[in-house]
């Protein structure tokens, strides 16, 4: 066990039965008061903020996560198959630690999974994803109004907004993030 002020931003710990991450931990001593830390922190399951005090002195459970690079592989129900870049061990991971941003998911992308005591707790792909057009409207010939856009589907089956001069067969950089167009990948 460690104490209080041995956390760090960063850091898993072991609160209330729930996996949470700190976000934010201050050290604070207001006028006659006895010092106290200040912790805002997410859980990592349900994504939801806690706050709390930690007396200087408390012991908390500051727990071991292992982050590494993986590659996808494929989908199975719910969970993604991902195989560990050094060791070639594959690992069923829950789609929901990826957030909205799997549906631009390719297969043979890599991504960053984390796991504590062999349980994924955390999981992250690349920021943009370089996608091909699967299904889009053909454009009209003189409708060149500017910034206008239309449906299109990427090759994972997610759909998104492209601006018209967009093709079947085109590939396009997606924001993982936002799943926004943001530009058309030349080659």
């Amino acid at each position: 066990m460690a104490k209080a002020s041995d956390i760090k931003n960063g850091n898993i710990l072991k609160f209330n039965g729930e996996l949470v991450q700190v976000e934010e931990f201050l050290h604070r001593t207001p006028g006659n008061l006895r010092a106290f830390y200040q912790a805002r922190m997410r859980n990592v399951r349900s994504g939801k903020l806690v706050e709390y005090r930690f007396r200087t002195d408390e012991e908390v459970d500051v727990r071991r996560v292992e982050t590494g690079d993986y590659q996808y592989l494929y989908e199975d129900g719910d969970a993604l198959v991902v195989m560990d870049n050094a060791t070639y061990d594959q690992h069923n991971v829950p789609k929901a630690l990826f957030g909205a941003a799997v549906k631009f998911l390719k297969e043979g992308t890599n991504v960053i999974v984390a796991f504590e005591s062999d349980e994924p707790i955390m999981g992250s792909i690349p920021g943009s994803a370089e996608l091909e057009i699967t299904y889009t409207e053909p454009a009209v010939k003189g409708d060149t109004s500017t910034g206008a856009q239309k449906n299109a589907t990427v090759e994972t089956g997610a759909e998104i907004r492209v601006p018209l001069f967009i093709n079947i067969g085109d590939k396009v950089k997606v924001d993982t993030a936002t799943g926004t167009y943001v530009e058309r990948v030349k080659g």
